[in-house]
């Protein structure tokens, strides 16, 4: 559903405007809600409704008496927040999870198929330059 790497700044409202891509994509879409929250790695996830209910459906279904579980829902759950995009595409991002992300100006917006990924662009720089060499490896171990 998402896909592709983009680089954005934000402006002076702490917005940034999806890549022209993504905005088409949400005008076919019937449901217009999205979800932010706190990603892994340092960066933040956006789940369209759709993807948040399933989501959120598989992370009720874990036990609650698992300390890691409730922990992970909590950062999680508690990072969450329901937004629409605005007509000209451009997306708020607050304060609470800049400071999670890192994220001062320059972003990179990624598409993972089901989510889309907002990134600071010198973190995302250094997870690439990290995890480049392993792509081949790693693909090898998982497939």
């Amino acid at each position: 559903m998402w896909y592709g790497e983009y680089s954005h700044t934000l402006d002076d409202k702490e917005r940034f405007i999806l890549p022209a891509k993504f905005r088409d994509k949400i005008k076919t879409l019937d449901e217009k809600s999205f979800y932010m929250t706190r990603g892994l790695e340092e960066c933040l996830f956006i789940f369209h409704k759709n993807a948040w209910i399933k989501i959120e459906e598989s992370l009720k279904n874990i036990s609650f008496t698992k300390q890691q579980s409730r922990s992970f829902n909590r950062l999680f759950f508690s990072g969450a927040q329901e937004f629409e995009i605005d007509v000209q595409g451009r997306v708020i991002v607050p304060q609470y999870l800049k400071e999670y992300a890192h994220i001062k100006k320059d972003i990179i917006i990624i598409g993972i198929s089901d989510r889309i990924e907002i990134w600071d662009k010198d973190t995302w720089s250094k997870f690439y330059q990290d995890n480049r060499p392993k792509f081949e490896q790693v693909a090898e171990n998982l497939f």
